[in-house]
């Protein structure tokens, strides 16, 4: 189920509005969940009016849809890939540290913990969250490594099964004590992200691709 978040308006007063609309969406979000936060709670915050709201992001939906792809956009944008982007190892460094760092934020770590038990009673706001943010990232990095394998960088057969498990990797263990525990690794988040490129390109460059 794809919900792209509605297109600005091309005034500069609209976009300002927009975007002030959009960061109050994801404090409220993040802080109280999706039942907890209210539009006119949000509107309030970002200096508008409902109407003004409604008129951007045509209901609450839109606007939860819109808050997740805003904030996945700050770790997928290291995913682009231009031709000044650097060796493709680099790139999925600066991707994996980015990601773990995104993931550790104290109100993201809330924000899912909330998301899981709401979806318990509204299974298509997991469908919504899934689309509007990790799986736009998803999709970018399965299209990085095809590119990567098209110019002969790397060995793979499938970048699709390569990308997911290249996912699995970089949130490994750590990621189930982050939502479940305060334990934190002791490993430093680039060293453990660098050492699980290394293993994927390696593989990738000995012919016996992990996909």
């Amino acid at each position: 189920m794809s919900n792209p978040s509605p297109r600005r308006s091309g005034r500069p007063c609209d976009s300002r509005k927009y975007d002030a609309i959009l960061s109050a969406a994801i404090k409220a979000f993040f802080n109280h969940g999706f039942s907890g936060a209210s539009i006119e709670a949000v509107a309030a915050e970002a200096g508008v009016s409902k109407v003004t709201v409604y008129k951007h992001f045509t209901d609450k939906h839109g606007l939860f849809s819109a808050a997740v792809t805003a904030e996945c956009e700050k770790i997928s944008n290291t995913l682009l890939d231009d031709e000044d982007g650097g060796p493709l190892a680099e790139r999925l460094v600066r991707f994996g540290v980015t990601l773990i760092e995104f993931l550790s934020r104290p109100e993201l770590i809330q924000f899912e913990r909330r998301l899981a038990a709401e979806v318990e009673h509204m299974p298509e706001l997991g469908e919504r969250f899934l689309e509007a943010g990790p799986r736009r990232s998803y999709r970018l990095l399965v299209n990085l490594l095809e590119k990567a394998r098209d110019r002969g960088e790397v060995d793979i057969e499938d970048p699709t099964l390569a990308a997911n498990m290249l996912g699995g990797m970089f949130k490994g263990m750590g990621d189930l004590e982050r939502r479940f525990t305060t334990q934190r690794s002791q490993v430093p988040p680039e060293a453990y992200i660098r050492a699980s490129v290394d293993l994927f390109m390696r593989s990738c460059k000995s012919g016996k691709s992990p996909a």
